[in-house]
């Protein structure tokens, strides 16, 4: 496993991070879960992501019971802040009092002390930037957050948040979590260059778009049996990927995957992974094979041919 250095941050984080959302505290059984999560750890994954709506907060009981058994410095553990967690008119949201006692919450389903990353999990246009990001800077004087990151931000919501910091002497974002895939790239244009003008670096999820690129769907065969496009809580997201284009272009790069030797998954993630600004993809895994087969992605370097080549079926 290779790192890379989290924006300018002195942070390093393995280039493939493990994640948990639909997996984690939910769909996944708890055994295989913790198998899983200590398997990506013994390979050499150190960045590890939950967040507090993940299943309820299950998931970050997942997460912190399957990684006490390590020592607290040799991981990266980050979670979230925004969504509804539960009825009441201050229980979603970057308010003061939300993110405040959700951090708390969160330390305790998590048993520890601190988190390493603290994402702003959307951007609140109810509360202002300069009250959410006051309290995490407290929290990070506190020593309860290391780093603070958002989530799903745009370019010029990250400008506002560099700027609100810089005018009240308050600590940086240093990280960025989007969406990014060969079939969603949205942050190419805008994110990705501001975030770079202010070193800030990203970790990308859904890398595989949810999981139409490990080359398991085809045009042929597009709800494998025991798949999660067979599965109602997920397939909501998949459909977007299901097409007969999209499908096509898929076959395709599977064809380029198998004249490299590497599975799709491997070509999709070494893929993402040629951005430098680009420190860490996230991959979900239900089962201890997959992060491994994922993670060799890490290993796979691509040439400029290459690049070109798929260029061409993405257009």
């Amino acid at each position: 496993m290779k790192y890379r250095r989290l924006g300018r941050s002195g942070l390093k984080v393995s280039e493939v991070s493990l994640g948990s959302w639909l997996t984690y505290g939910a769909s996944t059984d708890k055994e295989k879960a913790i198998k899983t999560i200590e398997t990506a750890y013994d390979i050499g994954i150190n960045s590890f992501d939950t967040a507090n709506v993940y299943a309820t907060g299950e998931s970050e009981k997942v997460v912190g019971e399957a990684l006490a058994k390590y020592s607290r410095d040799s991981y990266v553990l980050a979670t979230k802040v925004y969504w509804p967690m539960g009825e009441g008119p201050n229980d979603s949201g970057l308010s003061r009092k939300h993110v405040f006692e959700q951090l708390h919450s969160s330390l305790k389903r998590l048993n520890t002390d601190y988190v390493d990353i603290y994402y702003c999990h959307r951007y609140d246009a109810e509360t202002p930037v300069d009250e959410t990001l006051r309290t995490i800077d407290d929290l990070i004087r506190q020593g309860k957050i290391l780093y603070a990151g958002v989530s799903e931000w745009t370019a010029q919501q990250i400008q506002e948040a560099v700027g609100t910091a810089d005018k009240y002497l308050l600590n940086r974002i240093v990280v960025n979590q989007p969406n990014y895939n060969m079939f969603h790239r949205y942050i190419e244009k805008e994110v990705v260059p501001v975030s770079e003008q202010h070193g800030i670096g990203q970790i990308v999820f859904s890398p595989l778009a949810q999981g139409v690129l490990t080359g398991k769907y085809s045009l042929s065969n597009r709800a494998p049996e025991g798949s999660r496009a067979t599965d109602p809580n997920s397939n909501m997201y998949m459909n977007q990927f299901l097409t007969d284009e999209t499908l096509a272009k898929v076959e395709k790069l599977g064809g380029i995957a198998k004249e490299l030797d590497i599975s799709l998954s491997q070509l999709a993630i070494a893929w993402i992974l040629r951005l430098p600004n680009i420190a860490s993809t996230l991959v979900g895994a239900t089962k201890p094979e997959q992060i491994i087969e994922n993670a060799k992605g890490s290993d796979v370097i691509l040439s400029n041919d290459i690049i070109t080549q798929i260029e061409e079926i993405l257009i």
